[in-house]
């Protein structure tokens, strides 16, 4: 409908150009907070996996080596096709966290009062908690909060144009079973983590459920090594989105990115983002906010103003619209229209310490 090959590029092609820096705002921002996130997940885990090897560093003193020399060097690196196989790695790895989260929650390993490990939890804030309120807890509003967070979990709506371009024998029916199945595994893998993460612990699920299993747990701790080479492998992808967004947001022109400038740029922006990992240790609090503001914008409200724009282009120039397409629509907006909503309450609530 639109010919894009970029999610800007869509907004271009059916909203208009004087606009489009906001999209590419937004998704820069996505991709800097995934970094901030993925900073603070690697502080939490190497810090705990060096606990078990016998080393005590502090979170600042993890973070920083970590970035300094681990993630700095890979963000360099000016060429990540060498990184494209360790993808695979991390979903691997993904998949056997899950799969041992559910053994230790059927082997009630930490169930109270005298579970394996319940008396060897690094801190009392990790002991299960679970409440009365079952099932009708889901109707309130801090529920939203959730569905906030899972907007930032699921977002990939602002590379969809580059996928479709470089998938082979690009036709949409191919592109449908490439997104139908990528969110599927996805879904599954984080319905079990959640769901186990939450069975197990309750209330008390750390914003990174790693942290609430023991140091002592060697199966959890093989989680925190596969989290651990995912995140580290994936950080320098997500990281050049971000530097690229912040070079078209400055509007730096091709042949000024040259080595010795994209270097500093890259040691300046994981300077900010340590800065802020170092400052910031709640990573629900991160995921809840970046849902609900750009998750929300760039899932829900976003697609449905480029899809009601290309729709009355269409019927403004004469093109064949029909009365399902128009009705289409008109749905999609309601959808954006909801999804301010949802962020709204969710933003609120998050802010508010209502999660």
């Amino acid at each position: 409908m639109t010919n894009a090959t970029s999610y800007r590029s869509a907004w271009d092609n059916t909203v208009g150009t004087s606009t489009s820096w906001i999209t590419a705002l937004f998704c820069t921002a996505q991709c800097l907070v995934a970094n901030l996130a993925y900073s603070m997940i690697l502080a939490d885990t190497f810090r705990a996996l060096l606990q078990v090897a016998g080393y005590t560093l502090s979170r600042s003193q993890t973070l920083f080596g970590a970035m300094t020399c681990v993630i700095l060097p890979l963000c360099l690196l000016k060429n990540l096709s060498s990184l494209a196989p360790f993808s695979l790695l991390g979903i691997c790895g993904m998949i056997y966290t899950a799969l041992a989260m559910s053994l230790r929650y059927l082997m009630k390993s930490y169930a109270l009062p005298d579970g394996k490990f319940v008396s060897k939890l690094s801190s009392p804030q990790y002991t299960p908690s679970f409440g009365s309120k079952g099932a009708a807890a889901v109707f309130h509003p801090s529920s939203l909060v959730l569905l906030c967070m899972l907007s930032a979990a699921f977002v990939a709506h602002y590379i969809a144009p580059k996928f479709y371009v470089e998938l082979y024998d690009n036709t949409v029916s191919r592109f449908n079973i490439l997104t139908f199945s990528s969110f599927a595994i996805s879904m599954v893998i984080f319905l079990i983590v959640a769901s186990m993460g939450f069975l197990t612990f309750g209330s008390n699920c750390d914003g990174l459920i790693l942290n609430n299993y023991s140091s002592e747990d060697k199966i959890m701790g093989f989680s925190r090594v596969a989290v651990a080479m995912s995140l580290v492998f994936s950080y320098p992808l997500v990281f050049v989105g971000a530097r690229d967004g912040v070079l078209d947001l400055l509007n730096i022109s091709k042949s000024k990115r040259t080595n010795a400038n994209l270097n500093k740029l890259t040691i300046t922006l994981l300077s900010c983002i340590t800065a802020l990992a170092l400052k910031v240790k709640d990573l629900s609090l991160v995921i809840a906010l970046a849902g609900s503001v750009l998750g929300v914008s760039l899932i829900y409200v976003f697609p449905a103003l480029m899809f009601r724009s290309a729709v009355l282009n269409q019927k403004k120039d004469g093109g064949d619209v029909s009365n399902a397409l128009l009705m289409e629509a008109k749905l999609v907006t309601l959808s954006g229209i909801m999804g301010i909503g949802m962020g709204a309450v969710g933003l609120t609530m998050a802010l508010t310490g209502k999660r």
